[in-house]
């Protein structure tokens, strides 16, 4: 027996719903597995009323440019001999390093990045980069 589905104007787990090779349960699944991935440390537990919370880390709050203290070093091992200028100590939001390390990029004019709360600038350059976080009001 030959099943015939018109599949114009459906998506596509519409059709295999009307097949039967999907149920709307099968979607509902694939929900809470996503829900189920992000309990970390629990695997099962037999209390009906144990509630599966999952804590959230917050991000710093960015203290004020006049009391951050940053430090800056140059590296060389471990970069196939490629010399970059790391600024590190920074305190803040992820957005708020990311700005920095654009700003800084932008002035010396080369690349970087941002990596583990450090930012890293392509070359040496701390003479030039402690100038320019002077200026902007940070405390070296």
């Amino acid at each position: 027996m030959e099943v015939v589905v018109d599949m114009a104007g459906t998506d596509w787990k519409s059709a295999l719903a009307a097949l039967g090779a999907i149920s709307e349960s099968d979607e509902s699944e694939n929900k809470s597995d996503v829900v189920r991935k992000k309990r970390v440390g629990v695997v099962y537990s037999t209390n009906p009323d144990y509630d599966y919370s999952v804590c959230e880390e917050t991000e710093p709050e960015t203290i004020p440019k006049h009391r951050q203290k940053l430090h800056l070093s140059m590296e060389r091992a471990g970069r196939a001999g490629k010399t970059v200028t790391i600024v590190k100590g920074f305190v803040g939001t992820d957005a708020d390093i990311k700005a920095l390390c654009k700003l800084l990029k932008q002035k010396c004019g080369v690349g970087g990045s941002v990596k583990n709360g450090e930012i890293i600038i392509q070359g040496d350059h701390r003479q030039q980069l402690l100038n320019i976080l002077k200026k902007e009001g940070f405390q070296l």
